[in-house]
């Protein structure tokens, strides 16, 4: 199953294509973060950041949360000096009165970045009193809450039933479903349902018409309360398919768990690039996209079409 749950800190690290020509603060590994220190409520919002490229310059800027901080309002620039620094931003007038707020620091030159999210509230624990029992609805007592999904029954273009455990206590979620691929991001929403003090349920939701005949689709549930979501996806028919010769599946392979994986070998300026892959679905086709830096490729300009052998390897 694919899960994620919203994390105080939420850090990715950009792998470039040629060595950014600056001084790590680890010179093994760069992988910038930050942690909130502090918020005054509406006003500021303070940090505290460590193996940031050093000498290198950050642009930062603040968004609604969900959005990690891209194409957020533009607050400062701020200098990366040794690689570990503290500050403090202002938070801009168009957020005043947001619940949450994420935050990005991203260098335009290196292209390293780094978000994070706060609750925009001085009080503990966001402010926000805890139901009866003094107990938080997340984590379940004794439990990590990492959400997640079994499917365990499809009928093909009519519904499909999720059974659900360790979800947010007393929580509320809307449930999207959408073309495979998209993690149900921006699907269609067919239910919103509340979940009880155990975090688990066995639940039977429609297809959209529109989707009916797909082969695969995924499904999202998403709380607009917590943040927390998990997605996960099926394929579209009630019968169990045929595996094809050999009686394996091209994927995963054989021993192996699917997650495909490329290093970039080789750059031509403004002519080509060289990959290495592996653990490639095996017999599959892959569309090949490029795109501006920060997409992940998606919207981008097919460039080619990819065929896999039975090794998964190219």
């Amino acid at each position: 199953m694919k899960t994620k749950i919203p994390l105080i800190l939420m850090i990715m690290v950009v792998t470039l294509l040629i060595t950014p020509a600056i001084s790590a603060a680890d010179p093994a590994l760069v992988i910038p973060t930050f942690t909130i220190t502090a918020v005054d409520e509406d006003n500021t919002v303070s940090i505290k950041a460590q193996n940031f490229p050093a000498g290198d310059s950050f642009k930062v800027t603040m968004g609604k949360f969900g959005t990690k901080g891209v194409g957020g309002v533009f607050v400062t620039n701020q200098n990366s000096g040794t690689g570990s620094f503290t500050a403090t931003y202002n938070i801009p007038a168009g957020l005043k009165g947001l619940t949450r707020i994420a935050i990005r620091l991203q260098s335009p030159t290196s292209g390293y970045y780094s978000y994070n999210w706060f609750w925009n509230n001085d009080a503990p624990d966001g402010g926000v009193t805890p139901p009866s029992g003094a107990t938080w609805g997340y984590p379940p007592a004794g439990k990590n809450t990492i959400p997640k999904t079994t499917i365990t029954d499809v009928t093909a273009g009519v519904d499909v039933t999720v059974q659900g455990s360790n979800f947010t206590l007393t929580d509320t979620y809307n449930v999207y479903i959408g073309k495979f691929g998209t993690k149900g991001v921006g699907g269609v929403k067919v239910d919103t349902f509340d979940t009880d003090g155990t975090g688990k349920f066995t639940k039977t939701f429609s297809i959209p018409a529109a989707l009916k005949d797909e082969g695969k689709l995924a499904i999202r549930f998403q709380s607009p309360n917590s943040g927390y979501y998990a997605y996960d996806w099926f394929v579209n028919t009630g019968v169990t398919p045929t595996p094809g010769p050999g009686g394996t599946w091209g994927y995963p392979p054989a021993g192996k768990n699917t997650i495909p994986t490329f290093t970039i070998q080789a750059v031509v300026k403004n002519d080509q690039v060289t990959i290495k892959a592996t653990n490639f679905t095996t017999n599959d086709t892959f569309n090949v996209y490029m795109g501006k830096f920060g997409t992940k490729g998606v919207g981008g300009v097919k460039v080619t079409e990819q065929t896999t052998d039975g090794t998964g390897k190219f």
